[in-house]
């Protein structure tokens, strides 16, 4: 990691996150114009928006609530920060290169571990505070409505006293929207970093409500082709219980980071309009956790009773082949039977019939009675063998 330079004095705090003026402070200057890149190599010296694709999304500065500048660059922003009073740099990344993230670390002092997290992401929902700095790591979901799956982001937020840095992986949430709100509400912006990161907390939170609403119909629909016997409603069953494995480790660890959120209440003098939004977060993380657990279980459920389903189809039909086989059997039965019948005086008829002259019987009055009689008491006898049997 590049030897972090120096910060400027700040002035005192009234909690980790919100600077507060000394006494007798100057007035703050007035906001200095976003440049373009003048192409000196400068330390953090990337174009915001036209450097690596997708990289820097926006980059901004804030003072009392207000949208003062769009610095072109991310050394244009420090530089500006380092001369605002009171301002707030909120600074958005996608997918942000090596040294992007090491720009930034030497300017902020990000500590190297939230760093190497937000480089190589993949990371759980976490809450951790390195110094003044607080990282979190969030995982924002959304529906994707033609292919009926769950789409999931992954999204890093640094907050210091007088910056926010985010850096995104993946397309939610909608953070360009986040802004737009947080600057259209002055009052609640003012109250810095910490608000900032209230209001990602609750784009993040509200961004599950149309999963959840995408899987409820989802699993109506599973149900209904369950008791329909769809063969590939198996499958289906499988990746949405995979995806709601996801979802679970989405949403179930932002309740406990949410609680240690309002466990530093007091500690951090956060404010008490604050304390009520984040509450509010709170309640509906416990919510939609709550309604996970229960899709998943009742994924758990639906697939017992789908494969009790098919078990018993699968029975069905195995009583129905055996019946089949029953009957066949009882067919083959009687063939045999009448064909050992048909083929008794078919024997007797064919010995009497070879041309030989020598033959005993073959002179005798009563030669052919007898054979009529012998073939006719072999017939009778199979047939009532094979009746006695139940063949016929």
């Amino acid at each position: 990691m590049p030897e972090r330079r120096a910060r400027p004095a700040r002035p005192p705090k009234k909690h980790s996150w919100r600077r507060q003026p000394p006494a007798g402070a100057p007035a703050a200057a007035e906001p200095v114009p976003a440049t373009a890149d003048d192409g000196k190599s400068a330390p953090g010296d990337v174009p915001a928006g036209n450097g690596r694709a997708g990289s820097i999304v926006q980059s901004a500065l804030y003072r009392d609530g207000r949208h003062i500048a769009s610095p072109g660059s991310l050394a244009e922003t420090f530089r500006q920060l380092r001369e605002t009073p009171e301002g707030m740099a909120w600074i958005g990344l996608q997918r942000p290169s090596e040294s992007e993230l090491l720009s930034l670390a030497g300017e902020f002092d990000l500590h190297e571990l939230a760093v190497e997290d937000a480089l190589e992401a993949h990371q759980r929902p976490k809450l951790e505070r390195y110094g003044e700095t607080l990282f979190v790591v969030l995982r924002a979901a959304r529906y994707l409505d033609a292919p009926e799956e769950v789409d999931f982001g992954e999204l890093h937020v640094f907050v210091g006293r007088d910056f926010v840095i985010t850096v995104r992986h993946g397309a939610a949430p909608d953070l360009s929207a986040v802004r737009r709100r947080m600057e259209e509400d002055p009052d609640l912006l003012a109250l810095g970093p910490e608000a900032v990161l209230y209001a990602i907390l609750d784009a993040v939170v509200d961004g599950y409500a149309p999963v959840v609403a995408g899987v409820q119909n989802d699993i109506d629909e599973i149900e209904t082709e369950v008791f329909r016997g769809d063969p590939e409603v198996s499958r289906r069953i499988y990746e949405l219980s995979r995806e709601m494995v996801e979802f679970q480790r989405a949403t179930r660890p932002l309740v406990g980071m949410l609680h240690a959120l309002m466990a530093g209440f007091a500690k951090y003098g956060t404010d008490e309009e604050l304390q009520r939004y984040l509450r509010d977060v709170a309640d509906h993380v416990t919510h939609i956790s709550e309604r996970v657990d229960g899709f998943r279980q009742a994924l758990t459920d639906i697939l017992t009773v789908n494969a009790t389903l098919v078990t018993q189809q699968q029975n069905a039909e195995m009583r129905a082949l055996a019946e089949a086989g029953f009957e066949q059997n009882e067919e083959i039965k009687k063939i045999s039977s009448w064909a050992a019948i048909l083929f008794a005086p078919t024997l007797v008829g064919t010995i009497y019939g070879m041309n030989f002259e020598a033959m005993p019987e073959l002179r005798w009055a009563f030669g052919y009675p007898f054979a009529i009689l012998l073939m006719a008491g072999v017939c009778v006898s199979l047939y009532f063998i094979f009746k006695r049997r139940h063949w016929l």
